[in-house]
């Protein structure tokens, strides 16, 4: 898939890009595995807003995607690649032999046509799913479990691709997109090969009315504010912040203060990411 630059007919156009899209063969969805997508403009139950900078955006189709890939030793043959509003890659859509269909992450490299199967007697192809200790070292996977039978919760963007490292008790070690290492259990599921739509990250938007069209609302610097509003408000022009630190809209320190809850699983992480 490539990238599409446009000619200079104004400024929004001048940088903006998109994806040819070469590789979507089906541009409706599969009724039957759609919900509609509720807005709620970052509120919560309440009418509270709990996430900024949220709101309008195009009305989308919430496609439900099979993270878990629990139909065990049934094949399926995949009927189209399509487009899924709602996130970076793109998705197959996967009818099995018992009639059922489902969306999964489309990978590089599957194609209409193409049979894929999930289970202990899968092959190692891409597209198919199996427990990481069948898995050789050495392979690229995605939509990786944490939890056994919960579902993929790790490498589902575009472009993502984990590394199998090394295999140790009842562990194995990936590397992931981030740069960070870790362990996941040998008997969570994994899927062979890369996370397809690479070129996501290279496209450009281009104007500010693209971004609101996918639901994002603008981003006020908090120096533009009075201090009634914000901490890093008011004075005469533009004038530094004029405390310790920048701070949050509720006066907690912010840029840089570490903020990360412990969980259970971090005790799971070799090496964390940025770090060599």
């Amino acid at each position: 898939m490539a990238i599409k630059v446009y000619n200079p007919t104004s400024p929004g156009r001048r940088a903006a890009s998109t994806l040819t899209n070469e590789e979507i063969t089906k541009t409706e969805p599969e009724k039957s595995l759609v919900l509609f997508k509720k807005k709620r403009a970052g509120r919560n139950n309440r009418g509270k807003i709990t996430v900024h900078h949220q709101g309008g955006g195009v009305k989308q189709l919430l496609r439900l995607i099979d993270f878990k890939r629990d139909k065990l030793g049934v094949p399926g043959k995949v009927n189209a690649i399509e487009y899924d509003p709602t996130r970076s890659s793109n998705i197959a859509l996967i009818y099995y032999v018992d009639g059922e269909k489902r969306y999964i992450l489309a990978p590089v490299g599957l194609n209409v046509g193409d049979t894929i199967v999930s289970g202990v007697t899968a092959e190692i192809k891409v597209g198919n799913t199996l427990p990481m200790k069948l898995i050789p070292t050495g392979t690229m996977v995605h939509n990786i479990e944490l939890i056994k039978g919960k579902g993929g919760k790790l490498v589902r963007s575009a472009g993502g691709a984990a590394q199998l490292l090394a295999k140790e008790g009842e562990h194995i070690h990936i590397r992931m997109p981030s740069g960070e290492m870790r362990l996941v259990l040998a008997e969570c599921m994994a899927t062979i090969g890369q996370v397809g739509n690479i070129e996501h990250q290279g496209i450009s938007l281009g104007k500010a009315g693209r971004k609101r069209l996918m639901g994002w609302r603008p981003t006020v610097r908090g120096s533009a504010m009075s201090p009634r509003d914000h901490p890093h408000g008011g004075g005469e022009g533009r004038t530094p912040i004029g405390m310790p630190g920048p701070k949050t809209p509720w006066g907690k320190p912010a840029l840089g203060y570490k903020t990360r809850k412990k969980k259970y699983s971090d005790k799971l992480i070799i090496r964390r990411r940025g770090k060599k």
